[in-house]
């Protein structure tokens, strides 16, 4: 079985999830793309969605889907979305498509965090992907410098700017063997506004295809 069929295997047993009537948080990917193809076939039994990214509201627009900002309701009961890493403790290394401010406001709003990826994304140890961190743009170049420090070898990701008009930096040569603790020490450097690491708040469900992971 191929990465695509994986994915949409993914994104058809996590709109299993989804309940009737309610609002659904949507991320941002190609898995995810999936999942709103999914979504729009039962369009008529949701309410609407929260997404997190332009590209992921274009989508589910597309598909006679309503979006909502996250300001405007309480709780979100679920959140669907993919990883570009995860472990054997459901966190995850987030951030491929620099929505990953978004995509962590959204998780840490939702009672239940669905993460779909591919056999290829399970991970015994967090950093072999490039751990993505968003920054204020005048503040790049300090927080590169006090990554250094730590150990990271930090990218700018030129070129790309985020739906928070901010920047990303993506940080190699890492191994991440506590991830809840790097997550914390990355967020106290001034200029940071979102570190792609989800350990602190990980998946609930982790669906490889349409397995569960243990």
């Amino acid at each position: 079985m191929d990465r695509e069929q994986q994915k949409r295997l993914a994104a058809q047993r996590a709109a299993g999830y989804v309940e009737k009537g309610s609002v659904v948080g949507v991320g941002t990917g190609s898995t995810v793309a999936y999942f709103i193809d999914e979504l729009g076939k039962m369009r008529d039994e949701i309410d609407c969605a929260v997404s997190s990214s332009e590209r992921s509201s274009e989508l589910l627009r597309e598909r006679g889907i309503r979006v909502v900002d996250l300001n405007s309701v309480g709780t979100l009961p679920l959140y669907v979305d993919g990883a570009d890493e995860c472990d054997g403790h459901k966190r995850l290394i987030k951030g491929g498509g620099a929505a990953l401010t978004r995509e962590k406001i959204i998780a840490a709003a939702s009672e239940r965090f669905v993460c779909m990826i591919d056999p290829a994304k399970r991970v015994d140890v967090l950093g072999k992907f490039p751990l993505p961190v968003e920054v204020i743009p005048m503040a790049r170049s300090h927080v590169a410098r006090e990554i250094v420090k730590r150990g990271g070898q930090p990218v700018w990701r030129d070129g790309t700017v985020t739906d928070n008009g901010n920047w990303i930096l993506d940080v190699h040569n890492l191994s991440i063997v506590d991830p809840v603790a790097l997550e914390r020490e990355y967020n106290q450097i001034v200029g940071v506004v979102c570190v792609g690491l989800f350990a602190a708040r990980p998946a609930d469900i982790v669906l490889i295809g349409d397995q569960l992971m243990a």
